[in-house]
């Protein structure tokens, strides 16, 4: 087999082929039109066109994700209990501004004429307290019929007690919608929670199952995966009806090829930036991947499991501007890959932060893309020259500003990721990645008091990297709820086991032998009166109790004299990943390839070709490693080691005021 992972993001599609223990990368520019387009045009590239009988294609994609954050779903019709109608458009009634007594008025996610109402209501105990019978359904598809709706979301009150009712809707509707039930989708505890993901899934569900069908009939022959939001894969033909699960299918990737390089470069504790040509991703791994239950895509809250990460509009591509108050901004918006930076020469006028990269010197445009794609420097130095002129500033000082604006908000975003949960950033590792990591990664660390960073191999796609180790797995759940003390493990055990062969099931599906899972069993636990729930894992006999105590106090500073509540129970299921091994490091030392000046750098930087340097050779700042898909600025005061995979270890050897 040959293994292709497929990472589309906003600005280039990232290409990572394993074949016969070696690797292959391939960038092409997206075309987020028809992102298909790009993965095509990269196959093709490839020579792959031939072989696909023979390619397993894993793929990351930003369909969900871009409709989601764009407002461009499907019409959606939005089925509730009777009086539940406004559920979505009333949520927590929770505010953005806290103090602003006349907030803006916010589009409601569902529009009020497509809600609609429905008996089969349940009490909290289980018990019906209005019945559905056949007269309700025959007008609900009535009014469905008048409606017209691509996809329908039903969400019915404590249906992950009992989901006849829901059931009993979706065999009443028309057979070519697209049907999300809650139960189905999220059966757990939380109405509102519960109804938003399943909206969501109705919503762009049919983009989603759309654009895969399209893929696999161009490439009928091919084995095609999707990455999940909690990092692993689920097979293509399954994952049209998941799509609320592939919200963050391109990020998830980058975090599970960087905990992958990281581990083999004995680095467990990491701080992880992702910097692409549109946004950054931030995040933390101790050990495995953190996953979370309070995730969020634009305004709506993602209570489905997702990769906990911190997301912000700096990128490669985001673009420079000057407020009315005639200060410089730096994002979000971006220049995306059409027309893409200025320096790109595909008519963008308007500076970037990879403008101002190039400006001070730090890309070289011969390397870019390993040749293949020579930037427009003239153009690149025109678009910030303009911006400087309205500041004041030179050329160069404008560029700086530029890099240094975007650094502070990525700084920011690192500092909630480590600081703001209590984790000091100086005893983890920063790693970077995503094309344009390398170029802000010592900047970074200096700004967080972080001595020690990590670019590894192949950084500038990781994420499609990430696509190939990820393993196939799901994260099921289900509310199980009553004082800990009160839950009988042999109860637990048959809950979980009912998980266990609802995954199983679904597992063998995709080939996978029930016997080679890896499960993870889980609890979320609160004390009683609390809204917000602790993850605990969870084994027959463990003390969960004192472990939720404990982690509490770590988390919050204090434990309470209270009962603790079990909420929901977790099960996370895994395969065993693709064996992958990195090939070593060259073991002859190869000297630089040249030396540049560099705007505000007292004296000449080294540059050299990051596939020639050996294993063991160590580097001393200012020095530009260049490489097919990304670059390294290797600031004053920072050394570099390469390990025996080809990593790029910093250690700061510089003195701090």
């Amino acid at each position: 087999m040959l293994f292709l992972g497929v990472d589309t993001g906003g600005t280039f599609t990232d290409f990572v082929l394993y074949e016969d223990g070696a690797l292959r990368i391939h960038k092409v520019l997206s075309t987020p039109d028809a992102p298909e387009r790009a993965i095509l045009q990269g196959i093709a590239e490839l020579g792959l066109t031939d072989r696909l009988h023979v390619l397993h294609l894993v793929h990351g994609s930003t369909v969900a994700t871009n409709a989601a954050l764009e407002g461009k779903g499907v019409r959606t019709v939005y089925i509730g209990n009777h009086g539940m109608k406004d559920l979505l458009t009333l949520g927590r009634q929770a505010r953005d501004e806290l103090y602003n007594l006349q907030p803006a008025a916010k589009q409601p996610p569902v529009p009020a004429e497509l809600c609609i109402e429905t008996g089969g209501r349940l009490a909290a105990d289980g018990s019906v307290v209005e019945p559905l019978d056949d007269d309700a359904l025959a007008a609900l598809r009535r009014t469905i019929e008048r409606l017209a709706p691509r996809a329908v979301a039903i969400n019915l009150l404590y249906s992950w007690r009992d989901d006849r009712f829901e059931r009993a809707i979706e065999q009443a509707l028309p057979a070519d919608l697209f049907i999300s039930r809650s139960c189905a989708v999220l059966p757990e505890i939380g109405e509102y929670e519960r109804g938003i993901a399943t909206w969501l899934n109705a919503w762009v569900g049919p983009l989603v199952e759309g654009y895969l069908l399209r893929l696999k009939e161009s490439l009928p022959r091919a084995r095609l995966a999707v990455m999940q939001s909690s990092g692993e894969t689920v097979d293509a033909a399954q994952a049209g009806r998941q799509a609320v699960r592939m919200l963050l299918s391109g990020p998830a990737g980058g975090l599970v090829g960087a905990r992958f390089v990281a581990q083999q470069a004995g680095r467990q504790h990491l701080l992880t930036f992702d910097m692409g040509g549109t946004s950054t991703d931030v995040a933390l791994i101790d050990g495995g991947l953190r996953l979370t239950n309070e995730g969020r895509i634009g305004p709506w809250p993602v209570a489905v499991a997702q990769v906990d990460m911190h997301t912000i509009g700096a990128g490669g591509g985001s673009l420079a501007w000057v407020d009315g108050g005639g200060l410089l901004q730096v994002g979000p918006q971006s220049a995306g890959a059409d027309p893409g930076p200025a320096c790109y020469g595909r008519g963008g006028t308007t500076a970037t932060v990879t403008d101002a990269n190039l400006v001070l010197g730090r890309l070289l445009p011969q390397a870019f893309l390993g040749g293949a794609m020579r930037l427009d420097a003239e153009a690149a130095r025109a678009a910030v020259a303009r911006l400087g002129g309205q500041l004041g500033l030179g050329m160069e000082e404008a560029a700086a500003g530029i890099v240094r604006l975007a650094n502070e908000h990525m700084a920011r975003a690192l500092r909630v990721m480590s600081v703001q949960r209590g984790v000091d950033p100086r005893t983890l590792t920063l790693v970077s990645f995503g094309g344009a990591g390398g170029l802000h990664v010592c900047a970074l660390a200096e700004s967080l008091g972080m001595r020690q960073a990590l670019v590894p191999v192949h950084a500038g796609v990781l994420s499609a990297l990430g696509m190939l180790v990820a393993p196939r797995g799901r994260q099921l759940s289900r509310t199980v709820s009553g004082l800990l003390a009160d839950i009988d493990a042999a109860a637990l055990e048959r809950h979980f086991a009912e998980l266990m062969a609802e995954g199983g099931q679904a597992l063998a599906a995709e080939g996978v032998a029930v016997e080679t899972l890896q499960a993870r069993r889980s609890l979320d636990l609160r004390y009683r009166g609390q809204s917000y729930t602790l993850n605990i894992p969870w084994s027959d006999g463990a003390d969960v109790g004192e472990a939720f105590h404990r982690t509490h106090q770590a988390r919050f500073g204090h434990r309470l004299a209270l009962p603790v509540e079990l909420v929901n129970i977790r099960l996370g299921l895994e395969a065993p990943a693709l064996a992958l091994q990195l090939a070593p490091a060259p073991q002859v030392p190869a000297g630089p390839v040249g030396h540049v000046v560099l705007p505000g750098i007292g004296r000449e930087a080294a540059v050299w070709e990051r596939e020639s340097l050996a294993a063991g050779q160590v580097i001393d700042g200012p020095a530009l490693v260049t490489e097919q898909v990304s670059t390294t600025w290797l600031a004053p005061g920072w050394r570099c080691r390469v390990d025996a995979a080809g990593n790029l270890v910093l250690d700061w050897r510089g003195e701090r005021g």
